[in-house]
């Protein structure tokens, strides 16, 4: 094997030099990322996504960061996209807690959330996932810790998540860890082992007084409409009746002050015709019987009672 000649050497040398020197000034940043560059540790500038060149040799360093995927943490259980981070297990108690009425619970939840501010993740904070999984721990144990435990499997789950989101951004934002929480979800939410059969009947009680209180709003839309509807009709009938009267006593007084007017002009024929016709209306439903001819004008119509049968 021979030796290698000066210049050969020199061109080797180049070459290797030439490959440093591009492997050490170019990189080129994902669609998902941005990448923050420092100058002999300090912090010069934040990469777009692209083909980038820096100073080689290490004078300028980059440092990728995931802007644009949501990162999920689980809580109280692990499935696959819980990466490379220790397995949980029932004994680590991060899922078990105590409640306000100082009951124990165990609450698996998880957390979404960005990094919004690559600079900060990438200086301010050195143990970031743990970090944030320490935070989510201490929120949501301080949000369970202030209600009742029925509360929490029922009706509070809500408003536990809407809390514990901004008390965690309100903290990553003291901290300046550089990211923004988008979620908090409850998952399971049980009892300890031992009372699970005497929480079930209690779930149980409670959906079956949600059942009557159902119902019996659907039986009150039912039948209030219906007994409005019944009032408005008998308010109606009694003020068609109501005003039946009133336009039968203004007859009667109208023909009262007519026969009242009569009267006046010829009170002893009036009294007569007013005699008969109280006869006639006495025995109106008698067959054969005729006190008034009403056939007859001009003169007042009285039968002749004296004549022959």
């Amino acid at each position: 094997m021979g030796r290698f000649s000066p210049k050969m050497l020199g061109m080797i040398i180049i070459a290797l030099l030439a490959l440093i020197f591009l492997g050490t000034s170019v990189f080129i940043v994902d669609q998902t990322e941005q990448a923050v560059i420092t100058r002999f540790g300090r912090f010069i500038s934040i990469r777009d996504p692209g083909l980038h060149f820096k100073m080689p040799f290490g004078i300028d360093r980059n440092y990728t960061v995931n802007v644009r995927t949501v990162q999920t943490e689980e809580f109280g259980y692990r499935t696959m996209r819980s990466g490379n981070f220790p397995a949980y297990s029932s004994q680590t108690g991060e899922s078990v807690m105590l409640t306000g009425d100082l009951n124990i619970i165990d609450v698996e939840w998880i957390i979404q959330y960005r990094v919004d501010n690559p600079r900060a993740w990438v200086f301010n904070v050195h143990e970031r996932r743990e970090t944030i999984r320490d935070v989510s721990r201490s929120v949501i144990n301080q949000a369970v810790g202030d209600r009742a435990i029925m509360d929490i499997m029922g009706a509070e789950r809500s408003a536990i998540e809407a809390e514990a989101l901004g008390l965690m951004n309100d903290t990553f934002n003291e901290y300046a860890l550089g990211i923004n929480v988008i979620a908090v979800r409850l998952q399971n939410v049980t009892p300890p082992t031992g009372v699970q059969e005497a929480f079930e009947d209690v779930n149980k009680a409670i959906q079956d007084r949600e059942r009557l209180i159902n119902e019996g709003q659907q039986s009150y839309n039912e039948q209030i409409p219906r007994a409005r509807g019944d009032a408005d009709r008998m308010i109606q009938e009694a003020r068609g009746y109501a005003l039946e009267r009133i336009n039968r006593a203004n007859g009667d007084v109208a023909r009262f002050n007519s026969v009242y007017e009569e009267f006046r002009q010829a009170p002893d024929v009036t009294r007569q015709r007013l005699y008969y016709e109280m006869i006639e209306e006495v025995f109106k439903n008698e067959t054969g019987i005729r006190i008034i001819d009403r056939n007859l004008d001009n003169f007042l119509p009285l039968l002749n009672m004296g004549g022959n049968r």
